[in-house]
């Protein structure tokens, strides 16, 4: 760190925020404790942690919920754009096969039956986490689509309706996962759990992960920026203290090889007070780099969940670990959030460098299909033969042999 508090590309370091082993501990007991007691065990839960017993709600159409006309235009708005996206994704994922001298081979997307989407409570509705998470797995073909959140709030509800969701329960936290993954008095145990949470719900989604699919660990919330000299700072500095706005732990990183940007930017930081705050906790982080290479670098290396791009010398071709980039400055995160289209549930903590943010895919199983023909079996019978004498597997050869003529 430099002796203003700007970090340089070598010495800036993601805040550890691993769960502590005593926390997870807990969660892992409180499940095995709903394990063995089932129904009863998830009521109490919800009523020592969240205070009310969990409650089936049969939603009701959208227009129902007597939703102010602003926020309910742009709740249909959204989930119109979100639809689209989804569909759009759906379109290149078809079905395919060929055909050989031995026969046909090919693949076919299936959707997975029933999911669940956990939409955190909090402050206020998350109204986009029931878009983003129910309306991809709808389009995927989803029979099932099964919404917990410990609210009941009419725009969480609308929006759930608008979304596609067959069911909802209000329950929070640990006990809605458990819900979720072991069933919950007329709801099946689900076969994919996704949306976002809290430590103690991220903690539960993976102790069911050897039972079903999640969408991604979710870590604290993140944006990495590139930034140049072209770069409007006033729409940049706003972007970065949105991102604190998710988490205490959210953080936000500034990069750049041009020392003049990064004092504006500090000074800009100084002379407001909040956002001096976020400056010294580390949740707005300023990096100084040495060229567009070693921001480049820095980027790749980061992995973030949201890389915005407001740096001309560099295209985006060139940056391969994030979970959605937004490229330039008219390209705000906080659009993704809620409206541009695709999701906003995106890996965090570096997973970006070998995983994906949810879309309509993360709903679909890829299963192969062959069919050998008479032909077929004679040609692949001496190759499969010699294979399995030499693994020694006998009944495997004996199971080719008797195909061989």
């Amino acid at each position: 760190m430099l002796d203003n508090g700007v970090y340089t590309t070598n010495n800036w370091r993601r805040p550890n925020t691993n769960e502590s082993n005593l926390r997870l501990h807990a969660v892992h007991e409180l499940i095995k404790e709903i394990e063995l007691g089932g129904d009863e065990s998830i009521i109490k839960f919800s009523k020592r942690y969240d205070g009310f017993v969990p409650e089936h709600i049969e939603l009701m159409p959208f227009e129902s919920y007597g939703l102010e006309d602003k926020l309910a235009e742009a709740i249909q708005a959204a989930a119109k754009r979100i639809e689209t996206f989804c569909k759009f994704q759906k379109e290149s994922l078809a079905d395919r096969s060929f055909s050989d001298d031995t026969g046909s081979y090919g693949y076919c997307y299936q959707a997975i039956k029933r999911i669940g989407a956990y939409i955190p409570g909090g402050r206020f509705p998350l109204i986009s986490t029931a878009l983003m998470t129910l309306i991809p797995a709808k389009v995927a073909g989803c029979e099932e689509r099964v919404a917990c959140s410990p609210s009941d709030h009419p725009a969480i509800l609308a929006a759930a309706s608008l979304a596609g969701a067959t069911s909802f329960i209000k329950i929070g936290g640990v006990q809605a996962v458990s819900a979720m993954a072991l069933g919950f008095q007329s709801i099946s145990p689900v076969q994919m759990i996704v949306g976002p949470g809290n430590q103690y719900v991220n903690a539960a989604k993976q102790y069911f992960q050897s039972q079903l699919a999640i969408d991604v660990p979710a870590g604290p919330s993140e944006l990495l920026i590139l930034a140049g000299e072209e770069a409007n700072l006033e729409w940049i500095v706003k972007d970065m203290a949105a991102q604190a706005e998710h988490d205490p732990q959210a953080h936000s990183v500034f990069v750049t090889d041009n020392q003049a940007l990064l004092g504006e930017v500090y000074r800009s930081l100084k002379a407001d007070e909040y956002l001096w705050s976020l400056f010294v906790r580390d949740q707005i982080c300023l990096v100084s780099a040495n060229d567009p290479q070693d921001m480049i670098q820095f980027s790749d290396e980061f992995a973030p969940e949201h890389l915005l791009l407001a740096d001309t010398r560099i295209e985006s071709k060139q940056l391969t670990s994030y979970g959605a980039i937004f490229i330039g400055d008219n390209s705000a995160v906080a659009f993704g959030d809620y409206c541009s289209g695709p999701n906003h549930t995106l890996p965090t903590m570096g997973t970006a460098k070998y995983s994906s943010g949810l879309n309509v895919a993360s709903f679909l199983k890829v299963q192969t299909i062959q069919q050998v023909t008479d032909k077929g079996r004679q040609i692949l019978a001496p190759i499969a033969d010699a294979l399995a004498e030499a693994e020694q597997l006998v009944w495997h050869k004996r199971s080719i042999e008797v195909r061989s003529c």
